[in-house]
């Protein structure tokens, strides 16, 4: 998120952009939740909410990526690409932001899912879903945590066994 905002003061965007760092997401995503029924209430235009979760672990390997039934014939069996997660209405910007971590030489897969992924429940499992239930454009960035990373939420989950360069 830092080097997010680094690149928006050197690159201002044509709208505005709020950081936001949400807490209690892993229990229940009070946070999020609770910030995009604010702005719901409030009638709060957003033009798009991009959640970064769980960025950082990369393995070249064969066989290093798991997927939630079905998705597997779809995309890279290996753990080495960024993974573009949103609903239907945002197709046209996942293409823009896919193809701008392209153009970084990072590898990049969109999954667009209906019905606010409902039907796939781990597209679902961060703070861009309370976005979803309440009419917003949400998207999120991830690395797919532990369909990848035999490190999440373990004691072995530690800087040293990210791949932060994968990241810039």
């Amino acid at each position: 998120m830092l080097e997010l905002a680094a690149e928006y003061v050197a690159r201002p965007l044509k709208y505005p952009v709020q950081l936001v760092a949400f807490d209690m997401e892993e229990y229940g995503l009070f946070g999020s939740k609770h910030y995009a029924a604010k702005l719901k209430a409030q009638k709060q235009p957003l033009r798009l909410m991009i959640s970064l979760e769980m960025l950082g672990y990369c393995n070249h390997n064969s066989n290093s990526q798991s997927y939630p039934a079905g998705l597997k014939y779809f995309y890279p069996n290996c753990g080495n690409f960024i993974a573009l997660i949103g609903y239907l209405r945002t197709v046209l910007d996942m293409i823009n932001l896919s193809g701008q971590i392209r153009k970084s030489g990072q590898r990049c897969e969109g999954l667009p899912v209906p019905n606010r992924g409902l039907i796939v429940p781990d597209t679902r499992r961060s703070d861009h879903a309370p976005f979803w239930d309440n009419g917003y454009p949400a998207i999120m960035v991830t690395d797919t945590a532990n369909m990848r990373n035999p490190h999440y939420h373990r004691e072995s989950d530690k800087i040293e066994t990210l791949d932060i360069a994968v990241l810039f």
